[in-house]
């Protein structure tokens, strides 16, 4: 289901002016604080009114000014979850879960036990908020919008508020919900790691206007957003879809697999046929004129330079693998000495890279 977004709205010391269509599962507004993120989602909930611009989810049309529509946050059926959970305190989780259910009015969605089962949250029904991990509590936030059976999913910085071990605890679940529900979701954050593992498409924000809109893949590899003080974005790097292979017990490396190449990784927590997001950072790639030998580094990928740019004295390149996109940072010097150009095929080494699922690998 598409979200069709262009509003224009003028606040006290700000203005929003944006634009973008998404048909992702899940798309992230992503940018630094003051970038105009929760102007967004209290726009899409129907608790601020646009000056002008529609609001279109598939074939519902929630706002637009010019025919004078504009659907109340009631009938939007758009479930939000926040970063401090917001539970009753006074119910159980049982109680917090059913609060939700509720509000579906008879619309289609996921029952109960599926919710419970999906979140992992079978052994938290009886106890009450004040008894749970921060962790849990997001977990039980999530299941309670889920039983409201929204059209939308409104998920806004939902681990700003947890450390670390927790954050890891609850993404899985969160990749649970984009691959299992056919609920399109969106994800705010200014969290790249978040980010890069959890969304379609990326919205990028600064100052109240959309920078860049599109698939993830194609804005983390474009050169001309690269770091800046205003999107929160501190590099690029490529994102890319990937499937386990082969599990090569004898030396503990598994073989992933993705359009237009395959990567040697180690296999620890993975099996074969696991889908994977792969995450691999400019930082991490290096440049070979040829096939490289006598070398430490595992994946040598031939690439072909789409594009160069300078930043802060080093060079970003665009490197085309097959249909997809990879992107290099190396010193200029070595683009000198290497005379590197668009167009020239030259070899990619990947020095590691970062999975989701909770795993990270180095690849030297």
């Amino acid at each position: 289901m598409s979200l069709d977004l262009d509003l224009a709205l003028a606040l006290p010391g700000f203005a929003l002016e944006a634009r973008f269509v998404a048909a992702g599962a899940v798309t992230a507004l992503f940018g630094r604080s003051g970038a105009g993120k929760t102007v967004l989602t209290r726009l899409l909930a129907g608790h601020l009114r646009p000056d002008r611009g529609h609001i279109r989810l598939g074939a519902r049309v929630l706002v637009d000014t010019g025919a004078r529509i504009f659907v109340p946050p009631h009938r939007r059926r758009i479930g939000t979850v926040f970063q401090d959970g917001r539970l009753f305190p006074h119910l159980t989780v049982r109680g917090n879960l059913l609060y939700g259910g509720w509000f579906n009015r008879g619309a289609a969605g996921p029952k109960l036990d599926e919710i419970v089962d999906l979140l992992g949250i079978e052994s938290l029904l009886a106890r009450h908020p004040g008894g749970l991990s921060g962790g849990e509590k997001q977990r039980v936030a999530i299941g309670r919008a889920l039983l409201a059976a929204p059209a939308l999913l409104v998920l806004d910085e939902p681990l700003a508020a947890l450390d670390a071990p927790r954050k890891a605890e609850i993404l899985p679940y969160l990749e649970l919900l984009r691959d299992r529900l056919n609920l399109p979701m969106v994800y705010v954050s200014h969290a790249l790691d978040e980010v890069v593992r959890l969304a379609d498409t990326l919205v990028l924000l600064e100052a109240g206007r959309v920078r860049a809109a599109g698939p993830i893949g194609e804005i983390m590899t474009r050169l001309d957003l690269g770091p800046g003080p205003g999107t929160g974005r501190t590099e690029a790097g490529a994102v890319l879809a990937a499937r386990v292979e082969t599990i090569d017990r004898s030396y503990g490396l598994a073989t992933l697999s993705f359009p237009g190449g395959s990567l040697r990784v180690p296999a620890a927590g993975l099996e074969p046929g696991q889908a994977l997001r792969l995450h691999i950072r400019a930082r991490d790639v290096a440049i070979a004129l040829g096939p490289p030998r006598d070398v430490s580094i595992l994946n040598a990928l031939p690439v072909t330079i789409a594009e160069m740019a300078e930043d802060a004295g080093a060079v970003e390149l665009r490197l085309v693998l097959g249909p997809q996109l990879l992107v290099a940072r190396i010193t200029r010097l070595s683009a000198e000495a290497l005379s590197l150009r668009p167009g020239l095929v030259v070899h990619a080494l990947i020095k590691s890279v970062a999975f989701d699922r909770g795993v990270g690998a180095g690849v030297s």
